[in-house]
């Protein structure tokens, strides 16, 4: 009978101890440190205004793979869609995105978080108007919960070409 109880008492502690220790109660998640928590202000439903407050578009941010990798998916007002994912390479201790349009346009970003804000920039690529350029997209937490998305190119010696795209993101409400 003592032995019964001794091998149920050591059998309890071994099953507790191994299912205590999992990744299943989050003890382990691998994507939970602040570099990985660095873009958390971008989650969410979002509608997306130009500077002029008309609707440009919609967009949703959500995590996935154990909080390993953003998502984004984006429907705009005159019908455009896009999907991108955003992860922390620990690699290169480097953010990177890769986005993907309906019309089969793809968009690489590599960056970090500098200042308060997510700026991400593409390799340099050869252009109709100049010889090369970059994009760079900057997202910029507002003090209100909104978020800037500023899109630019910019030649290869960093002078300023254009803005492709500005826009402020508000949370949608939950009713």
């Amino acid at each position: 009978m003592q032995s019964t109880r001794l091998f149920l008492s050591w059998t309890i502690y071994l099953v507790l101890s191994i299912v205590l220790q999992s990744d299943t109660f989050g003890q382990n998640c691998p994507c939970c440190d602040d570099f990985h928590k660095q873009f958390d202000f971008w989650l969410g439903d979002w509608t997306v205004y130009d500077t002029a407050d008309n609707k440009v578009g919609e967009n949703t941010i959500i995590k996935l793979e154990n909080s390993c990798l953003l998502k984004e998916n984006w429907k705009g007002s005159s019908g455009g869609t896009g999907t991108s994912f955003n992860y922390f390479d620990k690699t290169d201790s480097t953010w990177n995105q890769t986005w993907v349009d309906g019309s089969g346009n793809v968009l690489k970003l590599k960056g970090n978080l500098i200042e308060g804000k997510m700026v991400l920039k593409s390799e340099l690529t050869p252009g109709q108007k100049v010889a090369l350029y970059y994009n760079q997209v900057t997202w910029t937490p507002g003090s209100d919960g909104s978020v800037q998305q500023l899109w630019q190119t910019f030649d290869e010696k960093h002078n300023l070409l254009g803005t492709a795209f500005l826009g402020v993101y508000r949370k949608n409400r939950i009713e």
